[in-house]
């Protein structure tokens, strides 16, 4: 036998012990109703904010503020993730970043931490090298304004006369609107008035503040950009609220707690990701809610559930991520074909429940289309996600449900509303459809890049492999559409960008997939270049890995190898039609041979994105889903030997 056959014998043997080791633990972590919940982690702002939060909720007593036992815990969890330069970074293994320095500082220095130990003195000094406060983001400099720590006048102004503007909310990201609206109310009821939010008895931040640089909210230098066009405007709307009219003005801030209170309506809180649901608790204290009027004190719940606390951890989560996980685990489980029918079916049944059924923020652009799809999270009926919807789909394909009829309804509903949510380039975005106003952008508190809602490579893929796996003909104008899209937004390189995950091998895999689906040839010249690419970045160990600097510079950047990436890149390589290259070999030992003895694996890069630039996530199941799949479609392809 030659050695390559020897080679790919054994990568087949060890896949197969893998795969029902790594299928048993799989099933182990199922919850009883069906459904697989894991963690979702991120940076330490989110800690920081949280603190932040509690000294507005409650303020300083005769000018103290006395930090309670979770805010202490806050401060541990904070405290950990010090890099050694004194600084914190958003994502593990990557360079301390100034936003994240400054509300860890804030956080810290409000807690009770004294400023001249060690860790405030080298985050101080870290945060001055980087550019001082004066060089953090808007929403940081903007949440440290509603307390007077930094000037009113350096930070952008979110305005409420936005609602006023027939349906312009809509052509921002739905994330984005979700965080504009109660912060809009908050800025401009706190701006109010003369002082903002209480903070201890001599409490300021001034030694971060770096001395010579201006706190203006200064205009770009190009004179005719439109950056310089809407500081402008910036200015404009500071004038307006000191001598506007306070009808419209009110008129506005009503619409904009209507708007609020309906969407905070079956959901886990608004929008049910971490910093609406914050700026949500905020709005409705300058609204004059009282601490134990209902809606408050279920919005507070809501944001409080996102705290994990078991004695030994503590740290919140950005949102949960429960349908996400069920679906990638169940359609991981199901390709293995050695999940139990019963415990499939379950999980189907589970699924069907989670069906959206109410007109959401979605429906603006689309009126006549019937809901349907499937959100992250546990509620949020009214931004259900096309990533979500065909992810759940290819699960249903593979769980089947008890109540048949029931299954093929839902489905057929979840097929059509993906048709109806492609966009006019052939692309299919997160949550809405064309949602490219490029210039929304450059307006001032666009700085967390996340503006918009672009159509992308990595979601397209997944819904041209829904689609087809539930029917629709590949020859179909839908298909072929976004066949086009996937062809034209192929990097010079071969590779395709991810938005979603980290960054171009999960464009690159995804788009794969969907080319194969749609019954693109694996010899066609971008099949053939995706698969070299996904080869050219192989790691030397057999594994792939990429880091979320990626995304800082539009080009690939090396990381350690991960099980989850290492699943990827072997996906996609299948996809592309190349099943027995030493590079699809050798990804397949990397996965068997880092397996842990339960059946699992380890994984402490960030992987998942949340803002390019700003926010990631590590989801904690993707490193033992996709290893899943990936040995699955692998032995698909070459059935382990005697």
């Amino acid at each position: 036998m030659s050695p390559g056959l020897q080679l790919a014998d054994s990568a087949s043997a060890a896949a197969s012990k893998s795969i029902h080791r790594a299928t048993n633990w799989l099933l182990s972590e199922q919850h009883e109703r069906g459904y697989w919940w894991a963690d979702l982690t991120a940076d330490s702002t989110l800690e920081s904010d949280y603190i932040l939060l509690e000294l507005w909720r409650h303020p300083p007593v005769a000018g103290v503020w006395q930090p309670h036992r979770r805010v202490e815990a806050a401060v541990s969890a904070i405290l950990d993730r010090q890099n050694s330069d004194g600084g914190f970074s958003i994502y593990a293994g990557g360079p301390s970043e100034i936003s994240a320095c400054v509300k860890a500082y804030f956080a810290l220095k409000v807690s009770g931490v004294e400023v001249q130990s060690k860790p405030m003195k080298t985050l101080r000094d870290r945060i001055l090298a980087l550019g001082g406060i004066q060089a953090a983001n808007s929403y940081t400099k903007l949440n440290l304004s509603l307390f007077d720590l930094y000037p009113r006048h350096g930070v952008p102004t979110v305005p409420p006369e936005m609602m006023l503007m027939k349906e312009a909310i809509y052509e921002m990201s739905s994330w984005t609107r979700a965080i504009v609206v109660p912060l809009a109310i908050t800025q401009a009821l706190v701006f109010a008035q003369p002082k903002g939010r209480p903070v201890p008895d001599g409490f300021d931040l001034s030694e971060i503040f770096l001395p010579g640089v201006s706190t203006d909210f200064a205009p770009s230098d190009r004179f005719f950009s439109r950056k310089s066009f809407f500081h402008k405007v910036d200015r404009c709307l500071k004038l307006w609220e000191r001598f506007g009219s306070n009808w419209v003005r009110n008129r506005a801030i009503e619409k904009a707690k209507t708007w609020m209170l309906e969407r905070l309506e079956y959901s886990d809180g608004l929008g049910a990701i971490y910093p609406p649901m914050m700026y949500s608790i905020m709005a409705l204290d300058v609204l004059g809610y009282r601490k134990d009027d209902k809606v408050v004190v279920e919005a507070v719940r809501q944001f409080e559930n996102l705290i994990v606390e078991d004695g030994d951890r503590f740290f919140f989560q950005p949102c949960f991520s429960v349908v996400w996980d069920t679906a990638i685990a169940a359609h991981a489980l199901g390709s293995t074909r050695l999940a139990p029918s019963e415990a499939m079916k379950r999980c189907g049944d589970w699924l069907l429940t989670k069906e959206c059924r109410r007109k959401g923020d979605w429906s603006i652009k689309r009126p006549d289309l019937e809901p349907s799809g499937w959100y992250f999270e546990f509620a949020n009926e009214y931004y259900p996600d096309i990533d979500d919807t065909a992810m759940v789909l290819l699960a249903l394909k593979e769980t089947g449900a008890t109540d048949r009829t029931a299954l093929a309804a839902t489905s057929r509903r979840a097929v059509d509303w993906l048709l109806g949510m492609q966009s006019a380039d052939g692309g299919w975005a997160a949550f809405d459809v064309d949602n490219n106003w490029q210039f929304l952008s450059d307006v001032p508190f666009a700085d967390h890049n996340a503006m918009l809602d672009p159509t992308c490579p990595d979601i397209t893929g997944r819904v041209i492999e829904a689609l087809v796996t539930w029917g629709v003909p590949a020859s179909d104008s839908p298909i072929q559409r976004g066949v086009q899209f996937l062809l034209d937004s192929q990097e010079s390189d071969g590779s395709w960008y991810g938005r979603w995950g980290v960054d171009y091998v999960y464009g690159t895999f995804l788009a794969l997939r969907g080319l194969r689906a749609a019954g693109v040839d694996d010899r066609e010249a971008a099949v053939l270049r995706g698969g070299e690419w996904l080869r050219s970045v192989q790691n030397a160990d057999g594994g792939w890995g990429e880091s979320c600097a990626s995304y800082d510079g539009s080009g690939f950047v090396a990381a350690g190898s991960t099980p989850s990436q290492t699943a990827w890149a072997v996906l996609g390589l299948l996809a592309g039609g190349d099943e027995t290259s030493e590079s699809v070999i050798r990804g397949v030992a990397y996965l068997a041979d880092n397996q842990r003895e339960a059946g699992n694996w380890d994984e402490q890069l960030a992987t998942g994105t949340g803002f390019p630039k700003v926010f990631y996530l590590n989801y904690h199941l993707y490193r033992n889903s996709f290893p899943v799949l990936a040995l699955a479609e692998y032995l698909k392809h070459r059935p382990p030997s005697d």
